[in-house]
């Protein structure tokens, strides 16, 4: 509607000029040797304005037929690239919906129209990947180095294909080239921070990290926790050599990170190594109240090497009252009680972890309890059957590992701070014909559901106590952790894993006098969980 009001305006306005031009007198002489014409104004303009169309009308004539290879050349070139653009289009769906074939075809086709453009190589390189063709899909990729702009996508192909190759060598250089060429390439950089987590080049790790905190490509808050990550990871490994800027980095990374046992730990182990005995009670302390650790416990235990086994006692009991209820500082009490010989408060200290279903660890210190009060062998033993079909303790957990220790990557993974602490996740599959009817044989393929402590794995379980004839004194198994590998084989480490059978025990009699001392030679070992 604007549109035509805008015309009618115009129109108007050439009619009013027109009229107006009619209306006014005058003549224009024109002589040409013995010719003279004396037209009215107004044809003048007229002949003037038709004149100057005419000759725009001849030029754009002549300028057409001039151009006209180039116009040709031009509509070959579109015919081309529409052909070429719609084929890299079907290579793609082809590409998504798994059709190899289909997809190495168009990728061709594509080749052909377009030539080197980078959804061409880039299409070649998912076909021939889709294929199983390796080095078709690294010649892609290779192709893309000699252009800037895919010159980044061609090193991040590359790198995916040495990792899959293992080459490790090679990724590494090509992620490091990455990071140089677009510094703010995620990708790239993490890549590189796992490499030198790997090799322990926990300097190095910390500058990476530190690049990436200043150009924004990693939030602050995951920056602050990976920096104190780092920190105690390189305080570890100069705690003996030089354990001034261990404590320096330790004490960083405690303020860093106040929930980081391991970087509280080694803070208030150092300060008190140093004499700093009150600062290292406190740093105890104030983590403990966080979230009591057995680690925690240990070092605040051990803060004075040559005290008495009852000023241990004292600090364990000062431990389980600034958490009260806390499974780990009874467990703390009991340790200590048990060190002590003071049989009647390690009792006590457990009585209320024995209520429901008790630990690995509750049973294996009410083992020791029985073996140094009564040295009753009968008591000893019902307590270790029971440690073998008991609830896991917290562990260290990570990427299905399972760890008395902490570690600054997952060793699977080499994600930084993957290690958790929690409870690993119980399974009871059915029963395995090769285990017969007293095994229960834990599915290491299936994956567990995850829970609010600890990543989603896959772990046997110890299964409740089921009646069955009692076997004779053997060596507990040991459940099995997958070894670590390179970050791209961790599915194919659970699926080899060699599934743990958990034999099912009953609580066993009383042996009698005659058979106690051949007992006490043959008691069993002691559980370890050990990742």
């Amino acid at each position: 509607m604007i549109r035509v009001l805008i015309f009618l305006t115009v129109l108007a306005l050439v009619a009013l000029g027109a009229a107006w031009l009619a209306d006014q007198p005058g003549q224009i002489v024109i002589t040409w040797g013995s010719y003279r014409a004396e037209p009215p104004l107004p044809y003048v303009i007229l002949a003037v304005f038709a004149f100057a169309a005419l000759a725009v009308l001849l030029w754009t004539l002549v300028r057409f037929v001039f151009r006209l290879p180039d116009l040709v050349t031009l509509a070959s070139r579109a015919r081309r690239r529409t052909k070429g653009f719609a084929a890299v289009s079907r290579g793609m769906v082809a590409v998504g919906a798994g059709d190899p074939a289909a997809a190495r075809r168009h990728a061709g086709d594509a080749e052909r129209w377009l030539g080197r453009e980078p959804l061409t190589l880039l299409l070649k390189a998912q076909a021939a990947q889709m294929a199983g063709d390796r080095e078709g899909a690294e010649a892609a990729f290779s192709e893309m180095l000699d252009e800037p702009e895919t010159r980044v996508l061609g090193l991040r192909g590359l790198f995916v294909e040495a990792r899959r190759k293992g080459d490790l060598v090679a990724a590494r250089a090509h992620a490091t080239k990455a990071a140089q060429l677009a510094p703010s390439v995620g990708w790239a950089n993490e890549a590189v921070l796992e490499f030198q987590c790997a090799e322990r080049d926990w300097r190095g790790a910390l500058a990476t990290l530190e690049r990436r905190a200043g150009r924004g490509t990693i939030d602050r808050a995951t920056a602050r926790r990976h920096r104190a990550v780092l920190l105690t990871a390189d305080a570890l490994e100069r705690v003996d050599r030089e354990p001034a800027a261990a404590l320096a980095q330790a004490k960083e990374a405690a303020k860093l990170a106040p929930d980081l046992v391991p970087a509280a730990t080694l803070s208030g182990r150092l300060l008190a190594r140093g004499g700093y005995l009150r600062k290292a009670a406190k740093v105890l302390e104030a983590a403990w109240r966080r979230g009591p650790h057995p680690d925690l416990a240990a070092a605040y235990l051990d803060l004075r090497p040559g005290d008495s086994a009852l000023d241990r006692l004292g600090r364990a009991e000062t431990l389980m009252r600034l958490a009260p209820g806390h499974a780990e500082g009874r467990l703390a009490v009991a340790e200590a009680a048990l060190g002590a010989r003071e049989f009647k408060r390690a009792r006590a200290a457990l009585a209320p972890l024995l209520d429901e279903r008790p630990t690995v660890r509750v049973c294996l210190l009410m083992a020791d309890i029985e073996e140094a009060e009564h040295a009753a062998a009968g008591a000893v033993r019902e307590w270790l059957a029971r440690a073998s079909r008991a609830p896991r303790d917290p562990a260290w957990l990570a990427d299905g590992v399972i760890s008395d220790r902490w570690a600054p990557v997952s060793p699977t993974t080499g994600r930084i701070d993957a290690f958790v602490w929690g409870t690993p996740v119980e399974r009871i599959a059915a029963p395995s014909g090769a285990g017969g009817p007293d095994a229960v044989l834990a599915d290491a393929d299936e994956p567990a559901a995850p829970t609010a402590e600890a990543p989603a794995q896959a772990i046997p379980a110890l299964p409740r106590e089921q009646p069955a004839p009692p076997p004779p004194p053997a060596a507990v198994p040991q459940p099995v952790t997958p070894a670590p590998g390179p970050p791209d084989t961790v599915a194919a480490t659970r699926r080899s894993a060699t599934p743990v059978i958990f034999p099912l025990p009953a609580p066993p009699d009383d042996p009698g006098p005659q058979e106690a001392e051949e007992l006490a030679e043959e008691r069993p070992k002691r559980l370890t969980v050990l990742g």
